[in-house]
């Protein structure tokens, strides 16, 4: 008889932004993690991190025994503003954004059920008016 441990029991999360629109990884992006147990559970807050240079959250928090859905909220506004700035500052006569002067999507929230002992590499491909994600690897 076999036994399984909490860890072996236990889900994790990955994920990692690219800026579709200039080909690179978006940096400096806050994620939180969020989880329930249950589908008519309450989302709790686990906490969260930040994307390092290469647009990876490799420190997310452990979700806990039991976790059935998962929501990963991307802070992605000053991302797009600081983005527009710099564009703007290295082509003098490029509009800091093409639209009202307010970013598209301030967030991306993306919610998804998970299986005991399995592993979410959720990755976020975004550019200022769309975003796409899937389950990678």
């Amino acid at each position: 008889m076999s036994t399984t441990t909490a860890a072996e029991r236990q889900s994790s999360v990955s994920t990692h932004i690219l800026d579709t629109s200039v080909g690179r990884p978006a940096a400096g992006v806050a994620v939180r993690l969020a989880a329930r147990a249950g589908r008519d559970a309450d989302l709790r807050p686990l906490g969260g991190s930040v994307t390092d240079a290469d647009g990876r959250c490799k420190d997310l928090p452990a979700l806990p025994e039991g976790t059935t859905h998962v929501r990963l909220g991307f802070e992605v506004e000053a991302y797009f503003e600081n983005s527009a700035k710099n564009q703007a500052d290295a082509q003098q006569d490029a509009p800091a954004n093409r639209d009202s002067g307010t970013v598209f999507f301030p967030e991306v929230a993306v919610t998804f059920a998970v299986t005991a002992g399995e592993h979410y590499h959720v990755p976020l491909l975004l550019n200022p008016f769309g975003y796409s994600v899937y389950r990678g690897s």
